[in-house]
């Protein structure tokens, strides 16, 4: 599920209708080839109003909005409490709040025991459209390899390690 974070996006310059709909994945690497890090990838599917270069420039200024920058590894792990990306991992759901988007993703088991074990997850906020992608319809390995395999896709996305934030019982 995904929303429109509305108090955030009033404030900025970024046309929320351009973003299209925003939706985010959960997966893993390889534990046994010593490859274990937590990753949500946010994307759009492009199918926002305006031009495919009306989309790609809202969703680079939703990445500055986030206080990162696309092409660039930021560690937030240390500054989560003042960070706009903030990450709540509970019954078995990663909740990720950041500017223009509040989104409940589920995550597979593998994901909860490498970001509890971690204590951070690696997100990825792509700012090239994946209209293939889905919300609901599985993506094969594959398809994430070539999507996110793909030289413009990785170097024009935005990489942030976010703390894991569980709730206090």
């Amino acid at each position: 599920m995904t929303t429109a974070n509305p108090a955030t996006s009033a404030k900025n310059s970024v046309d929320r209708s351009h973003l299209g709909t925003l939706s985010v994945l959960a997966w893993t690497g390889d534990p046994e080839a010593g490859h274990d890090m937590p990753y949500l990838l946010v994307y759009s599917l492009g199918d926002g109003e305006g031009s495919a270069e009306e989309g790609e420039a809202a969703l680079l200024g939703m990445i500055a909005d986030c206080g990162v920058k696309a092409g660039e590894m930021a560690d937030v792990t240390s500054t989560s409490v003042n960070s706009p990306i903030r990450l709540l991992v509970e019954a078995g759901q990663a909740v990720l709040n950041m500017p223009y988007l509040s989104a409940q993703c589920p995550a597979p088991p593998e994901w909860l025991a490498a970001a509890d074990g971690r204590g951070h997850v690696h997100v990825i906020i792509a700012s090239r459209t994946w209209p293939e992608a889905r919300p609901g319809e599985p993506v094969t390995e594959e398809d994430l390899q070539t999507y996110l395999g793909d030289e413009e896709t990785l170097l024009s996305s935005a990489h942030v390690l976010v703390r894991v934030s569980q709730l206090r019982s």
